[in-house]
């Protein structure tokens, strides 16, 4: 991925979060995403959310749970295909989330981590 590109993705990223507006926040994900996050795991005994269906439930309750819920990134880092984002929340914990990319551009995986 072109840093160009991963600078753009993490701005509308964190944008779309920040406007608490889940569709804007699912429209970087393809259909069959798989998400993974200890959160998760936590809220619904599962780290893995698959398809987007199963994950606009779970955001939409996540973003309705915490009004105040706010990102400031930190650092984009880019790989091959993916790239990872650095930020912190409104609680000022530091998170990572690395985003794998499909051919049409679309997040496929995406693996969230916190401090």
């Amino acid at each position: 991925m072109l840093a160009k590109d991963a600078g753009r993705f993490a701005e509308e990223w964190i944008a779309a979060w920040n406007a608490h507006d889940i569709e804007r926040i699912l429209s970087h994900y393809a259909p069959g995403i798989v998400f993974l996050s200890p959160v998760a795991e936590r809220r619904l005994g599962n780290g893995r959310v698959e398809g987007i269906a199963a994950l606009r439930s779970y955001w939409s309750g996540a973003l309705e749970a915490q009004p105040d819920l706010r990102f400031e990134l930190v650092d984009v880092l880019t790989g091959y295909s993916s790239l990872t984002l650095v930020y912190r929340n409104h609680r000022q914990q530091r998170a990572a989330e690395t985003f794998e990319f499909g051919p049409d551009g679309k997040v496929v995986r995406s693996i969230a981590c916190y401090g």
